[in-house]
């Protein structure tokens, strides 16, 4: 992790990047359900998920979120600030013994409604170890301009 300034004009919808992976342990099934009180049966209890669809326990749709969102953390950025996250979905399931990273492409840039900024948005992907993707989310980001339009 560092700090590296990233301007409004500096950010290119060619630019990708992919972060390095992080298996789904139970431990994080635990952990997770501990922090937000989630504890559905889909993701803690083994026996009965024997007789549903998936056959076993699948992951907090919001801990996908959070991990891998976080995953894609290594660049400190002190000219952009994040406004948050659209059209969040839950593609496919994970379970346990999963591998998961992100990819991040940029894929809009406008104007803000400060013309000191503008607005970029990342698409995210999350991908498991098959190459599915488990989870989508477009990351607004309110990045500095190297000058101010007018």
């Amino acid at each position: 992790m560092h700090f590296e300034s990233i301007f409004f004009e500096d950010y290119s919808l060619t630019d990708k990047r992919i972060t390095l992976g992080r298996t789904i342990t139970e431990t994080d099934f635990v952990v997770h359900a501990g922090h937000t009180g989630d504890f559905f049966p889909h993701h803690m209890d083994a026996e009965w998920c024997k007789t549903q669809p998936f056959g076993q326990r699948i992951a907090h749709g919001t801990m996908i979120f959070a991990i891998g969102i976080g995953l894609t953390a290594s660049v400190i950025n002190p000219e952009a600030f994040s406004k948050g996250y659209d059209r969040l979905r839950f593609v496919k399931p994970v379970f346990i013994g999963d591998t998961i990273h992100a990819e991040v492409s940029i894929s809009e840039k406008s104007d803000a409604k400060n013309p000191a900024f503008g607005t970029v948005v990342e698409h995210v992907e999350i991908i498991n170890q098959h190459g599915e993707v488990v989870l989508v989310a477009d990351h607004i980001l309110l990045a500095k301009r190297k000058e101010a339009v007018s």
